[in-house]
């Protein structure tokens, strides 16, 4: 599942955005090989969370644990609206350039062909997964067996045209490179962006053989509308949840494109893995009681939560967007959603959603998952 998730989009999408942020070879395989690092003690990080707090939802219950409900439904709260949708948008975005790309030899494919055919492809995505959880992971492994041809072919390739001596973009590496904390922090997210999806497996830590989807979770607690933790009767599968990250989607592609949807993402995902990480620190303090069968040095979520305070504070300090304020503010939202529907959970809010789930649930064929077991 972890190399079905990280070798991606990103792979075919991201040299390229590297390279023009610091336009230089040298610099460019540099950050590439410290977002391996990066990537890799943050994995290390949630190998130590999964295997001490056994519960599905990715960094949603390793927040509730150490910081309470506010966090982890900020978290939700981003994941739901901002950084899966996106992602999301972002892999179908990819996959339309590359499928649209020969039928528009010597110019690039028009956007509204792009977003029709990201469009179509998340369609078939969600009604593939709406159906079967087997059908969905029969599609997973076919295109996981793709994705590493592809690659297998360009690596092989690689390593051919060295061998044949042709390194000449190696020569003067570092001449002409554009160094700056601003192109230093997007590089990194675009590189970043090539290897998420090493925390993929903690998201179906409870029962691998039925994976949940984070927004299955938060449902399940009660910071989600309930709709969306509802499983499908005839299907068993999340549907609700699925058709709902679909349509997300599909919003996301229309007024986006790829690298500012990767900044996006990066600089939302980033703050939460952040504090994911540490809340591993927090709870070697306050939750010493914990069973730890991976238990790593401190030095590590120390070095990532340190990286993590960086990737997002740089951009902000040396070239400050609106987007980076607008994700900000729409994280910090959530606070008021968090204190109307959860805390309080004003009347008016429970006799708004009750009828609209009532009829989602006829209309799904949907029902709450201890319902299907009984």
């Amino acid at each position: 599942m972890i190399v079905g998730t990280i070798i991606g989009s990103g792979i075919f999408v991201s040299p390229k955005s590297v390279l023009a942020n610091v336009e230089a070879v040298g610099p460019c395989l540099i950050i590439w090989a410290a977002c391996g690092v990066l990537a890799t003690l943050g994995a290390l990080c949630f190998a130590e969370l999964g295997t001490m707090i056994t519960k599905s939802g990715g960094e949603y219950p390793y927040l509730m644990e150490a910081f309470g409900p506010i966090p982890a439904f900020l978290f939700s709260w981003t994941s739901l609206l901002v950084t899966k949708p996106s992602s999301f948008a972002i892999i179908c975005l990819s996959f339309a350039e590359y499928a649209s790309a020969p039928f528009y030899p010597g110019c690039d494919p028009p956007q509204a062909v792009i977003k029709c055919l990201a469009a179509a492809a998340i369609v078939v995505i969600t009604i593939v997964n709406s159906l079967s959880v087997k059908l969905g992971s029969y599609l997973q492994n076919f295109l996981t067996a793709a994705k590493m041809i592809i690659v297998t072919i360009i690596i092989v390739s690689g390593i051919v045209l060295l061998a044949q001596g042709k390194t000449d973009n190696f020569k003067d590496s570092f001449k002409g490179s554009k160094i700056s904390v601003s192109s230093i922090s997007l590089a990194f997210y675009n590189g970043l962006w090539a290897y998420d999806g090493w925390n993929q497996l903690n998201y179906i830590t409870e029962e691998l053989k039925n994976p949940y989807r984070l927004v299955y979770v938060a449902g399940r607690e009660g910071h989600v509308l309930k709709i969306l933790s509802y499983i499908s009767v005839k299907r068993l599968t999340p549907a609700p949840a699925i058709i709902f990250y679909g349509a997300i989607t599909i919003i996301y592609i229309i007024p986006g494109d790829i690298d500012s949807l990767i900044n996006y993402f990066s600089f939302a995902v980033w703050i939460f893995y952040g504090l994911t990480v540490l809340a591993l620190i927090v709870m070697r303090f306050t939750r010493k009681e914990l069973r730890r069968p991976i238990k790593i040095p401190i030095i590590i979520p120390v070095i990532v939560t340190l990286v993590s305070i960086l990737l997002v504070l740089a951009p902000i300090i040396s070239a400050p967007e609106l987007a980076y304020l607008y994700c900000t503010l729409f994280i910090l939202s959530g606070l008021i959603v968090y204190a109307l529907f959860v805390h309080l959970k004003f009347s008016w809010a429970q006799k708004i959603s009750k009828p609209i789930t009532m009829h989602l649930q006829m209309l799904l064929e949907v029902v709450p998952e201890e319902e299907v077991i009984e």
